[in-house]
């Protein structure tokens, strides 16, 4: 979307912290981290969010969740553990609407969330 703030990103038409990239996904430092280790998953194909994926999306789905615990153990949080997250609709805190992943380590992470 041309608008997208993360399909922006995507095209390195904004600046931000990669930690990953592939012809599938982007793998980000979140710029309001909420945690010592806060990243965004972000396809590079957009859908809003769940409501708005396709069969299609499924294999792309279980590749970041894969990907999230690759990364994991590389940025040393994996055995302390580790949250993801991924929000649908405003009042369930999204705030960009291109589906993303947050993986959030580094500090006891209460529950329930919010």
């Amino acid at each position: 979307m041309e608008n997208c703030i993360f399909c922006k990103i995507i095209r390195n038409e904004i600046p931000s912290k990669k930690v990953f990239e592939d012809d599938r996904l982007l793998v980000i430092e979140d710029i309001g981290p909420k945690a010592p280790l806060h990243l965004l998953f972000i396809p590079k194909v957009h859908f809003s969010n769940c409501l708005d994926m396709a069969d299609s999306h499924d294999e792309l789905v279980g590749y970041i969740f894969r990907k999230a615990g690759e990364i994991a153990r590389e940025k040393g949080v994996a055995d302390s553990g580790f949250r993801l997250v991924q929000n649908n609709g405003e009042l369930a805190g999204q705030s960009v609407f291109h589906l993303h992943v947050h993986l959030l380590a580094g500090r006891e992470l209460g529950w329930p969330p919010g």
